[in-house]
């Protein structure tokens, strides 16, 4: 009962309703105001947080390590690794 008296209430107000002339209004301009100023809080958040990465690549290094030359470490990885035991079979 409460429909029928709703839709009865409601369809006079629907007949003066331009259908031309349907705007947001208020309400959506101060959601949409609220929408663009939260973003506009992010983005300076964003901006904030980047500036902070160092986007510089430092290798890194132990003080023995920068004492070798770059052949060296090759030459004392292929010592180092052990030999593979021949088979019996062969």
């Amino acid at each position: 009962m409460y429909a029928t008296q709703a839709m009865a209430f409601a369809a006079p107000l629907a007949k003066e309703l331009d259908e031309n002339k349907v705007t947001p209004g208020v309400l959506g301009f101060i959601v949409f105001a609220v929408m663009a100023g939260g973003v506009w809080m992010l983005m300076k958040s964003m901006n904030r947080h980047m500036s902070m990465v160092n986007f510089e690549e430092t290798p890194a290094q132990t003080p023995a390590a920068s004492a070798q030359s770059p052949e060296q470490p090759a030459a004392q990885s292929a010592k180092s690794e052990p030999k593979p035991a021949a088979s019996q079979g062969e």
